[in-house]
Order: C-alpha cells, then structure tokens, then sequence
C-alpha cells in the first residue's frame, strides 16, 4: 500500500520517508517522478543515491520471472543520475553516478558512470 501511496504524493520528503519505511535505501535529496513503479516484493533491493532523478512512470524491477527462470538482484542508482520517463530497470544492473539514461529505454545492463544511454535495449548515445 505504501509504495502504491507513494506513486501519487508530490511532496518528495514524504515520498521519500515512506520508501524507506518499506526498506528501501533513498537519499535524502533523491527526486522520485509521478507513478514511479518500484518492485514490490524486493523494495529492499532499491539504493537510489544522492541527487538521482527517475522519471514519470519508470519501472524498477528486483526479480524476473520467465517460462523456465527466476532471477533476482539489486538496483543500484549512483548519485546525480538522470533516469527519462517510462524507462524500465532490470533486476541486478548498477547505475553509475552522473549517468543519463535516456525516456523510455530498456536498461538490462549496467551504465557505466557519467554514460548517455538510450534505447531498447540500452546502447551508448554518445
């Protein structure tokens, strides 16, 4: 119930207070767009660091299932990362601080710090 509360409230502080209520580990100053999806049977598997922005509507994801697996793994988001709208975040990828990842991409493999990625499946944009 917290992290679907927490999907609509604007005020960031209280935002961020009810994500770490649930486990995760949030910055104090980590910016959490409008209908942000976390993971929610693994939401302690979320590091969102310092300065971080995710965009309105992105997933992140901590476990996958499929046909013939089970995968889980932590996210980590760096500090003063850009994350675009509608992005999707895969279980076990670490962001590195001062990455861009640009709306609307599949991020199913670690960003390399200060990297610009984009796309389906992500691929460096510069």
């Amino acid at each position: 119930m917290l992290i679907q509360l927490a999907r609509y409230l604007p005020w960031m502080p209280v935002k961020n207070m009810l994500y770490r209520q649930i486990g995760m580990r949030v910055a104090p100053h980590a910016s959490v767009g409008l209908m942000v999806m976390f993971d929610i049977f693994f939401p302690e598997d979320v590091t969102l660091g310092e300065d971080c922005i995710i965009g309105y509507n992105s997933t992140i994801l901590c476990h996958e299932v499929t046909r013939h697996a089970w995968r889980r793994g932590p996210v980590v988001i760096g500090r003063d990362v850009t994350i675009g709208a509608n992005c999707t975040i895969l279980p076990g990828v670490v962001i590195g601080d001062g990455a861009t990842v640009s709306a609307m991409s599949l991020v199913n493999r670690d960003v390399p710090p200060g990297a610009f990625v984009g796309g389906i499946p992500i691929r460096p944009l510069r």
